[in-house]
């Protein structure tokens, strides 16, 4: 299988890479003797894709999100939290049937979250 495609034809995206217009300077070309190297909109067109792009291009980013990137900013800065051996003493007490419950501090919990 042959590989048709012309090096000098691709985009900037592939590395190493070179456009057809830096191809053209390469070779001595100039935009004007070479127009396939470089082509401009005219002015109507370029009227009409700067009212297009006025009305159309325009993001809003509420308040809400803003704040929501600035704490998961915060929280992906704080160090990571490991309560394994925590979770690990809870289970132990439940299996053995020696974790007593704290009723007032969990009514407290319970009506802080609920007011």
């Amino acid at each position: 299988m042959s590989n048709n495609i012309d090096p000098s034809q691709r985009s900037s995206f592939f590395p190493n890479s070179k456009t057809a217009a830096e191809t053209a300077v390469n070779k001595g070309q100039t935009a004007a003797l070479n127009p396939a190297v470089m082509k401009r909109n005219d002015y109507g067109r370029v009227k009409e894709l700067n009212s297009l792009s006025s009305t159309d291009a325009k993001v809003q980013i509420t308040d809400a999100i803003k704040d929501f990137s600035r704490i998961k900013k915060a929280v992906d800065a704080a160090p990571e939290i490991d309560n394994s051996a925590k979770i690990a003493s809870l289970k132990s007490q439940i299996q053995a049937g020696t974790y007593k419950v704290d009723y007032d501090a969990l009514a407290d919990k319970l009506l802080s979250s609920e007011f």
